[in-house]
C-alpha cells in the first residue's frame, strides 16, 4: 500500500500571515494522522516563509508517525528578521538535531516560489555524497528529489540514496492537457529503473485528487501532498480529504 504523507507548509503559511499561533501546525498534523495519514512532511526554507525550524522540533516531539523533512542540504544558517521567530540554523544542523525518519534532499533556492526541478547528479553528486553518508549515519532514510529520467537512477543509487522522489509537475501539466499517456510512461520507466536498482520510489508535487488515480506508478512507496490537500480540506474537511486521497492512491 502506498503511504500518504501530508505536507503542512501551507498550514504554516496561513499562520505566518498574521502575528498569531493559529492554525497550530502540530494540532493539524495530529488531525491528519487521526484521519489516517501515514506521515507528515515539512519543507523549511531559510527565509522561514512557512514552516519554521521550531516547527520541526515541535513535530518531532509530538507525532508518532514518520516525519519527512525536505530541503536543500547546502543552505547555510540565517538570522531571523521576524520578532519571536528563532534563527534558521542551516539545513544539515536542523536535521542533525531533529533526526527525522526521512530526509528528502531538494535543489531549491530562495528565489524559487516552490521546488521546480530535480537534482543534476553529474553536477552535484560529489557534493551530495558526504551529505548522504552523514544523514545515513544519523539514522535517516535519504531520498533525492529527481526528474523522471531513468538513466539518472543509477547515479542516485551510486551516491547511496535509499529512495528517490519523482518530481511530478510535468505529470500534472500533461494530465491537465488530457494528453498524458506518454508522460506517464516516462514516470513508469523511471520508477521501474529505480526499483530494479533497489531504490524506493516516492513522488510529489502538484499531485491532486484528479491526476493521482491515473498516475498508477509501480513500486510507489509514498506520496507527499500539501497544496492541493490544503485546498481540498477547505472544501471537504481534513478527515474526508485524507480519506479521499487514500482512496485515490490505493483504489
Amino acid at each position: 500500500m502506498t503511504q500518504l504523507s501530508i505536507n503542512l507548509n501551507k498550514i504554516a503559511l496561513i499562520r505566518n500571515s498574521r502575528d498569531t499561533a493559529i492554525p497550530d501546525v502540530v494540532e493539524h498534523a495530529q488531525m491528519c494522522i487521526d484521519a489516517g495519514a501515514h506521515g507528515i512532511t515539512v519543507h523549511p526554507r531559510p527565509d522561514q516563509r512557512h514552516i519554521r525550524a521550531s516547527d520541526c522540533f515541535a513535530l518531532s516531539d509530538a507525532i508518532d508517525v514518520e516525519l519527512n523533512i525536505e530541503g536543500n542540504p547546502f543552505t547555510a544558517p540565517r538570522p531571523s528578521d521576524r520578532p519571536g521567530v528563532s534563527d534558521y540554523p542551516g539545513f544539515m544542523a536542523l536535521v542533525g538535531a531533529v533526526r527525522p525518519a526521512q530526509v528528502t534532499l531538494v535543489p531549491d533556492s530562495d528565489e524559487q516560489l516552490t521546488s521546480d526541478h530535480g537534482f543534476n547528479l553529474e553536477r552535484d553528486g560529489s557534493r551530495l555524497r558526504p551529505i548522504i553518508d552523514q544523514l545515513k549515519n544519523w539514522g535517516c532514510r535519504v531520498s533525492l528529489f529527481m526528474d523522471p529520467i531513468p538513466a539518472s537512477m543509477k547515479d542516485a543509487k551510486a551516491l547511496g540514496a535509499d529512495r528517490i522522489e519523482l518530481y511530478t509537475e510535468s505529470w500534472a501539466v500533461a494530465h491537465r492537457s488530457g494528453d498524458w499517456q506518454a508522460e506517464r510512461e516516462r514516470f513508469v520507466a523511471t520508477a521501474e529503473a529505480a526499483h530494479h536498482l533497489g531504490l524506493g520510489v516516492n513522488a510529489g508535487h502538484d499531485l491532486n485528487l484528479h491526476n493521482l488515480p491515473d498516475l498508477r506508478l509501480p513500486h510507489l512507496a509514498e506520496v507527499s501532498i500539501g497544496h492541493a490537500f490544503t485546498v481540498d480540506a477547505l472544501r471537504f474537511g481534513i478527515n474526508e480529504t485524507v480519506q479521499r486521497y487514500l482512496n485515490a492512491l490505493n483504489s
